[in-house]
């Protein structure tokens, strides 16, 4: 095996070793805020909703550190006993080879394999173990943000004979909790993302703006954790070209070709397109769950529908917080 991954505390354990590493998995927590001035992006979870489920399943604080799989998960093998939770997507998790339950909190043993390599819907599956993972910690967040190399595991994303760590419980772990489907973001093949009008919505004539919240959009190839290119109906916009100014994840942006970019995690942190929608943080996480070709829509809400339906989903957790 190569070398442990990273300590970021004394009394750390190795919990798995990497037998296969994924098409795109790293460690990742909910995200650096308040870097923005820097140029540095929040980043974290894309799907931050499952993280802290999966997290909340296993008795760790929501926001520890967990791993973020893109397109196909790891098969994981536990060096010693531990609880885990598999959220987010459908990746057909398996425990020794036969079907686990997914938003559960599931005892594995040393020695038993952990695979997730069979994905039937969804873009991002997301596994926490008790304790929590050890990563390298950056400006606040063990997040890792591969385009600076910095974060998690070694700031890259996992490789075959990887050791990951944990930090060891600190109360016995309880199996068995589960997260009900109805308590779970609204996940569909076509999502309707809730968005707020934008400071430059208005730059958009009236036929462009109708055909924003009306026609379906298809994510593009070019679709990544920065964000992603939306194809649809041309959405030619006024306005020229504009000084630079803040962005943030959920800002759809209009560049010239008229065609829309969804900002997501890892999004440039300023830049002079217009920005004529803000998707809701309540639909965040099933925009992170959607894969190049897959289609969405737009709906317009106020700002305080927006934050209400934000405190609403956010509150579906409290029943594995013990409120």
């Amino acid at each position: 095996m190569s070398t442990s991954g990273p300590r970021s505390e004394e009394r750390s354990e190795p919990v798995f070793a990497v037998e296969q590493p994924g098409a795109l998995c790293s460690i990742q927590d909910l995200g650096r805020p308040g870097r923005r001035a820097a140029g540095v992006p929040p980043g974290g979870a894309m799907d931050g909703f499952a993280l802290a489920a999966a997290n909340l399943l296993v008795g760790n604080p929501e926001g520890a550190p967990a791993l973020e799989c893109a397109l196909a998960g790891p098969v994981l093998v536990a060096l010693r006993s531990c609880v885990v939770a598999v959220t987010g997507a459908d990746f057909g998790a398996e425990l020794n080879g036969r079907p686990m339950p997914g938003w559960t909190g599931i005892f594995l043993a040393e020695g038993d394999r952990l695979a997730l390599t069979a994905r039937r819907w969804g873009a991002r599956a997301y596994v926490a173990v008790a304790g929590g993972l050890v990563g390298e910690r950056w400006l606040g967040s063990v997040s890792t943000y591969l385009l600076v190399g910095r974060g998690g595991f070694h700031g890259r994303s996992l490789k075959a004979g990887d050791v990951l760590a944990a930090n060891p419980r600190p109360r016995p772990a309880v199996v068995g909790r589960e997260l009900p489907e109805s308590a779970r973001p609204p996940y569909s093949c076509e999502p309707v993302l809730a968005a707020v009008p934008g400071p430059h919505l208005h730059l958009l004539p009236a036929p462009a703006r109708e055909r924003l919240f009306s026609e379906p959009w298809t994510v593009s190839r070019d679709a990544d954790r920065m964000g992603y290119r939306l194809e649809g109906p041309d959405l030619a916009i006024g306005g020229g070209e504009m000084v630079s100014f803040g962005l943030a994840a959920g800002c759809v942006q209009v560049p010239p070709s008229g065609q829309p970019i969804l900002l997501m995690a890892d999004h440039q942190t300023a830049g002079g397109y217009p920005v004529v929608l803000g998707v809701g943080r309540a639909d965040l996480p099933v925009a992170a769950q959607l894969l190049p070709g897959d289609r969405l829509r737009f709906r317009q809400v106020s700002a305080e529908e927006a934050q209400e339906e934000w405190r609403r989903r956010w509150a579906a957790l409290d029943v594995l917080r013990g409120r």
